[in-house]
């Protein structure tokens, strides 16, 4: 069940009184200002009070406010009682407790805590470094403020601070779904924070050095879950790092321990076959990219018609299906190929029997498969690109028809289907299609042309007829070439965005030709 904020009323919990310590002092003596303004007391410690004092901002220190010094060199100066009791306090049911201790209330904490993960990255820590970086008392409060955000707003980050105080400039206090909001912040940054530390004291047991560079047990917000023999290749190091989500959370039946490669394909297979969700269907892939896909009545003539696209390169695959696995499905998979990974929503316990004469062959049950939108996050030098997943998905009615000849119904199932298939394929893409199936496919060549003429010399090496077949194409024709070839090989409609500037010749081309055109307005380049 979702817990949520009881209201979220205008006028918000009032500030009174605020308590500032902040290891990364970015906009903190601005943000103290205007809480000054406001008319909000502030508390401090240590070189925060003194930027700010510096700053112009009157502050009153957290060892005269409690009445007990900064001890041990700083390591204790806010685990006391009327620190974590004005961060706690009920301000209803506690009041009695409250005035019998001399505890006011703290009504919000702005606190980051010390830089710890900077401070043990640093060429030359020694471990005496980065145990005082541990702190101790900031996640205290911060865990403190976070729980009572009925009645306290906690802020961990500074560029949540312009959003605060505006809420109590303007409306004399902070929402309460405002405080639910940075109370969830506050847990997820203690919580890495933790995981931070834990991996520092787990890599300092003394265990003789892996073969390659180890890697952190916590990559962001996410646990490692699986430590994987190597990358992409023997040298490199690799880990999985789960939320829980998508290809992360599947079960593993059987089979060898999953690799980084295996990974990669297993996921883009589960999301291509997702594309047909309304069908029977199944996508084999093999090295991140489609080398068949199928739709039919169930997944057994599904499998066998995918395979059918290119036997050669669908050795060594993964096969992914959107039904439950049956037993006769999980035994034409064994005798037809060697097969790395199979990914199903399920298994009945008769697939299992089949599947288990093939102990390293790895089975993994994906109860919910993943659809809709998510986030795709790349590396690159010194940093990530993040973008949400291209989710399009176009329909026939969707479809402009740019030529004179109409496709009939059975050509606007095929585009449709190459449609779908194309948008998983490497760029520069083109999937070539009839009756539900691929027939050729052409991935990641530098010019579209040559993608054309490796889709159609697939075809014709597994001996697939391409007459009257369809042709997807995930981005605009540049020149006529591409057009040419194709109704050279028999193909007989295409699907494509369109928007280049040759757009009129290109489809001058196909009207030459009799050919049908229908353009889509959407790219799906995949990188």
């Amino acid at each position: 069940m979702n817990a949520a904020p009881e209201s979220a009323h205008s006028g918000g919990q009032p500030v009174a009184r605020a308590l500032l310590s902040a290891s990364d002092k970015t906009g903190i003596v601005a943000f103290a200002r205007g809480l000054q303004a406001a008319g909000v007391e502030i508390l401090s410690t240590g070189g925060t009070a003194r930027a700010l004092r510096e700053g112009g901002v009157a502050v009153r220190d957290v060892s005269d406010y409690t009445g007990f010094p900064e001890i041990m060199e700083g390591r204790v100066k806010t685990l006391h009682p009327r620190i974590h009791g004005g961060l706690l306090a009920r301000r209803g049911e506690d009041a009695e407790v409250m005035d019998e201790h001399g505890i006011a209330g703290i009504d919000l904490l702005a606190v980051n805590l010390y830089p710890f993960a900077r401070t043990v990255a640093r060429n030359g820590c020694t471990v005496a470094e980065a145990v005082e970086n541990i702190d101790i008392g900031g996640p205290a409060m911060v865990r403190a403020a976070a729980k009572n955000y009925r009645y306290v707003t906690v802020v961990v980050e500074p560029a949540d601070y312009d959003d605060v105080l505006g809420m109590i400039r303007d409306h004399g206090g902070v929402a309460d779904d405002k405080r639910f909001e940075l109370a969830a912040k506050a847990f997820r940054h203690t919580a890495a924070y933790d995981r931070a530390v834990s991996a520092w004291f787990a890599r300092q047991r003394g265990a003789a050095p892996p073969a390659r560079d180890p890697l952190p047990q916590a990559w962001g917000d996410w646990p490692q879950t699986a430590a994987l023999r190597y990358g992409e290749n023997p040298h490199q190091s690799a880990a999985l790092y789960s939320g829980g989500g998508g290809l992360s959370g599947a079960r593993q039946l059987q089979g060898k321990p999953l690799s980084f490669n295996n990974y990669l394909d297993a996921d883009a297979a589960v999301e291509a076959v997702c594309e047909f969700g309304d069908q029977p269907a199944c996508v084999i892939v093999k090295h991140a990219n489609p080398c068949g896909a199928a739709c039919a009545d169930d997944i057994g003539a599904a499998y066998r018609r995918a395979w059918q696209t290119d036997p050669l390169s669908a050795f060594g695959g993964i096969v992914a299906v959107n039904r439950p696995l049956d037993a006769g499905t999980a035994r034409a998979i064994i005798e037809q190929q060697f097969v790395e990974v199979i990914v199903a929503p399920g298994a009945a316990p008769g697939a299992l029997d089949e599947l288990a004469a093939k102990p390293a062959l790895r089975l993994l049950v994906h109860e919910e498969m993943p659809g809709g939108a998510r986030l795709d996050v790349r590396s690159i030098g010194g940093g990530v690109l993040v973008q949400q997943a291209d989710a399009r998905r176009v329909e026939a009615d969707a479809l402009e028809t740019v030529t004179r000849r109409k496709p009939e119904p059975a050509e606007i199932n095929d585009l449709l289907f190459a449609w779908r298939v194309v948008k998983h394929v490497r760029s520069n893409a083109i999937v070539l299609a009839a009756s539900g199936r691929t027939s050729g496919i052409g991935a990641g060549q530098m010019s579209r042309v040559d993608s054309v003429r490796l889709a159609i010399d697939k075809a014709a090496r597994a001996g697939h007829a391409l007459t009257g077949a369809a042709l997807a194409s995930d981005a605009f024709f540049p020149f006529e070439d591409s057009v040419v070839l194709a109704h050279e090989a028999g193909i007989g409609a295409v699907i494509q965005p369109g928007g280049s500037v040759n757009d009129r010749k290109v489809i001058a081309a196909a009207d030459e030709r009799g050919m049908a055109m229908v353009f889509t307005g959407v790219r799906h380049f995949r990188h």
